[in-house]
């Protein structure tokens, strides 16, 4: 009798296993963390060999709190399944060992020839046909990058894959891909389910250069007798593929119906809703993404998330971080103090937060953060309050997108490190002018992860069951002396980046010529 089920997410700075009850309660868990590797300018890069021996420990260690915990055994374990981020990219050499590292979505150095396959190579035909728009982050751009800037490398590759299929070779022997990771590549033609074939041609290679893609259901079984023993497993414990961290965490907060928006913030954040069939945006702003083969993901990730008050923390409010840790306080929750004396709006006071460039809607890595309206009565406090509230201004600039393909959303459906300040929230809830849900969800990817493999596996019939498993900690409802404001500043806040389209271009190249 099975009673357990694993969901495992392979992130961007450790992975983490969850041991679930079939019913969706936490049981166990365990993270393992790794470095990401930044030592040039563009950089973001990981050990594939580190990723894996985390996967590993995560998984080994998780069962083992089970164990000890619940009585679990490994006969009741019902599933392992997969969730992992996106974009990743690992050069195969002979004997299938890696010949780079794992080049990741938060790598930049590829942003020329995105900019080149935009407007020499008809990047938005190529859009259309994948799903992924023409940025730094994808796979399509990373590879031409090493084609024409890394040629020897290149040539040496017997093969390119992502993280996970990296993972799960090293445990089954098999180069396979889900059409989830596949989706989020720009290589994968959406309607046909397989490689495109203009993009292969773009780069030079052909299918059997990639892994054999496969449905976000498909499992396997038979681990290797020591592999399972590591990790306390059977043998024959299936392992599902799963899909992507994204589409994953919009199942496990229950936002999978017509109408319903999930809204993370983490470092970065992203904004995502599901609909019946792969869809993509004439204007190119949105990406789309497989859950299923009936569930799609449409909608836009951003860069500068919880960065920016990161940033804030240790740059722009050292003396007031400091003083919060003397007295025992979290430095996050003294500057939401801090933020929350100051009106709405910030008293004319905009901050575009585009730190680290940015992604959806605009797909520029040009951009580049900036105050806007300083003026001598602006305080600290007030430029504490525009960086936080030029995180969620940025964060809208994506609903339209989405509302031209959908159509109206109503309720949204919060979730990350910021869903836990209660002045974020309602911020969110101001400045969108909708409903805010909080769901009560323990590491939303995870839960995903593990519903789907129920799927898969057909222990349940449908994944309307997430709802039985997720409830509500907080709502919040806009105040409409706030919407008023927000309205007045968000047509400012959204002219600004195309205004300065140029501007921002030869700011970022005088900024690679001069940082080293």
């Amino acid at each position: 009798m099975s009673h357990f089920m694993l969901g495992v997410d392979i992130g961007t700075t450790s992975t983490k296993t969850v041991v679930f009850t079939l019913d969706g309660q936490v049981v166990a868990q365990h993270a393992v963390e790794y470095p990401l590797l930044c030592t040039v300018p563009g950089m973001a890069e990981q050990d594939p060999l580190q990723i894996y021996d985390a996967v590993l420990a995560s998984i080994g260690e998780a069962v083992k709190a089970a164990k000890a915990k619940a009585k679990a055994s490994s006969g009741e374990i019902a599933l392992v399944s997969f969730s992992a981020a996106m974009h990743s990219v690992i050069a195969i050499g002979k004997d299938n060992q890696p010949i780079t590292n794992s080049i990741t979505w938060a790598d930049n150095r590829a942003s020329l020839w995105a900019r080149r396959i935009r407007e020499e190579h008809d990047g938005q035909a190529i859009y259309q046909r994948t799903g992924t728009p023409i940025h730094p982050m994808s796979p399509l751009c990373k590879l031409m990058w090493l084609r024409y800037d890394h040629a020897d490398i290149y040539a040496r590759a017997e093969r390119f894959v992502g993280v996970k299929e990296y993972v799960f070779f090293r445990l089954f022997g098999r180069w396979l891909v889900d059409y989830s990771i596949a989706s989020a590549t720009g290589l994968f033609n959406l309607q046909e389910l397989n490689w495109d074939k203009g993009a292969l041609a773009l780069l030079g290679i052909d299918a059997a250069q990639l892994s054999e893609p496969v449905p976000t259901t498909h499992h396997v079984a038979g681990l290797p007798a020591d592999v399972a023993a590591q990790l306390g497993l059977n043998s024959d414990t299936p392992f599902v593929l799963g899909a992507n961290d994204g589409v994953l965490s919009n199942l496990g907060v229950n936002a999978i119906h017509p109408g319903q928006v999930a809204v993370t913030i983490g470092t970065s954040g992203a904004m995502r809703t599901v609909i019946d069939r792969p869809m993509t945006d004439p204007s190119g702003r949105t990406f789309c993404y497989a859950l299923t083969q009936k569930h799609w993901v449409v909608g836009g990730p951003v860069n500068n998330g919880g960065n920016i008050f990161h940033w804030v923390r240790d740059e722009l409010a050292t003396a007031e971080a400091d003083a919060a840790r003397k007295a025992g306080v979290d430095p996050y929750d003294a500057l939401t103090d801090i933020a929350e004396k100051v009106s709405p709006g910030a008293e004319g006071l905009l901050f575009h937060p585009y730190m680290a460039g940015e992604r959806a809607p605009l797909w520029n890595a040009d951009l580049r953060g900036s105050f806007f309206g300083l003026a001598l009565h602006h305080r600290k406090e007030h430029m504490i309050r525009a960086a936080l509230e030029g995180v969620i201004f940025n964060l809208y600039t994506i609903l339209p997108a989405v509302e031209d393909l959908i159509g109206p959303t109503q309720r949204m459906m919060a979730t990350g490190g910021f869903a836990r300040s209660a002045l974020w929230r309602q911020m969110m809830a101001d400045i969108f002018n909708r409903e805010v849900v909080v769901p009560q969800s323990v590491e939303s990817s995870c839960l995903g992860a593990a519903v789907l493999g129920l799927f898969a596996l057909g222990m349940i019939r449908s994944l309307d069951v997430i709802s039985d498993m997720v409830g509500s900690t907080n709502r919040h409802v806009p105040i409409e002396k706030n919407v008023a404001i927000y309205e007045r500043l968000r047509p400012i806040f959204l002219a600004i980046p195309n205004k300065l389209a140029d501007e921002y271009r030869a700011l970022s190249e005088f900024q690679r010529l001069s940082v080293k």
